[in-house]
């Protein structure tokens, strides 16, 4: 009899704790993926998700929780007269090593660095980044180039993210801290209001709050120029600060336009002859002026202030820019 009982309990036992572990669902909503920190190992055997189909017919993946707080928002959202979709949302890693794979053979392998998302450090692998398109007067506005044209949309959006627990992920100037230019559609769900809501206030990055950089003013000095626009003076200082992010614990205070006196003829002989088959029709010089890290980093002097650190930049015909050279 007490043999019986044992066993009794022992299937009452496992119906209430081996059966609630089995269904535990724990993800760290702050986990921090970006040009540093890849995603963490065991993430996507972890999570849970949701599919559905968007407007215009694709399938998007999203996580569990992130998709429930969307739903609320997309609701509230609605009810102000303002209309969102996900274009996409979460992208498995070896999806993104499909894509990387398919430019290397194409274009080479030098290309498709600079032009794809290094696989496993892209935060849409985690699930909880989610990209929003907008429908207005019954037009669907999708492209990246025509989203930005409705500010005063993304500002009634922006405000209310908190309030389901998502922050704006990638903000503008910001750009050396994420390393990604301003994205109004490109929000990040952390699954804390209090946390959202503080992050969103104070208008710092994801990094600054989890500690992992020091966020302060940085100065842009973009100058005059009689070769370059004012557009293509923010393209290129937003395109240096991007790459400048994947410099590990340093400090950036100031970036500046060299002058016009740099776009030489020589200089820009030198930067063709860097790159195989290059072919630039102008060169751009900016200056820097940044901290290193205290430890050894390879190529940075530790624990040292750099000043007028040279980024050399091309232009092609199609009015493109790439970052050829930097250093001293």
């Amino acid at each position: 009899m007490k043999r019986y009982l044992v066993m009794f309990l022992s299937v009452i036992m496992f119906l209430m704790f081996g059966c609630q572990k089995k269904d535990d669902y724990n993800i760290d909503y702050l986990v921090l993926v970006n040009k540093l920190n890849p995603l963490p190992e065991t993430w996507e055997e972890n999570l849970r998700t949701e599919h559905f189909t968007n407007s215009v017919g694709d399938d998007v993946e999203v996580e569990t929780k992130a998709y429930q707080a969307y739903l609320q928002l997309k609701k509230d959202l609605e009810n102000e007269g303002i209309y969102v979709d996900l274009d996409s949302a979460r992208r498995t890693v070896s999806a993104q090593q499909e894509i990387m794979d398919s430019f290397i053979e194409k274009y080479g392998e030098e290309y498709a660095y600079k032009t794809v998302a290094v696989p496993g450090y892209s935060e849409h692998h985690t699930g909880l980044a989610l990209d929003l398109y907008l429908h207005v007067d019954d037009n669907i506005i999708y492209e990246n180039e025509d989203l930005v044209l409705y500010p005063e949309i993304w500002e009634v959006i922006h405000s209310k993210l908190p309030e389901y627990g998502f922050i704006l992920r990638y903000l503008q100037g910001k750009e050396h801290i994420t390393g990604y230019a301003y994205e109004p559609w490109h929000i990040r769900y952390i699954d804390d209001k209090q946390i959202a809501k503080k992050i969103m206030s104070q208008g710092i990055t994801l990094e600054g709050y989890l500690g992992k950089v020091i966020e302060e003013d940085v100065i842009i000095d973009l100058g005059n120029s009689e070769i370059f626009s004012k557009d293509e003076l923010e393209q290129m200082a937003i395109l240096i600060k991007c790459n400048f992010a994947k410099l590990k614990d340093c400090q950036l205070h100031s970036l500046r336009y060299a002058s016009d006196e740099a776009s030489t003829d020589d200089n820009l002989e030198w930067i063709n002859s860097l790159e195989e088959d290059s072919d630039y029709v102008k060169v751009a010089e900016f200056l820097m002026d940044f901290h290193s890290p205290k430890q050894d980093s390879g190529s940075l002097k530790p624990d040292f202030e750099y000043k007028d650190y040279q980024y050399w930049l091309g232009q092609d015909e199609n009015g493109d820019f790439s970052i050829v050279s930097y250093g001293y």
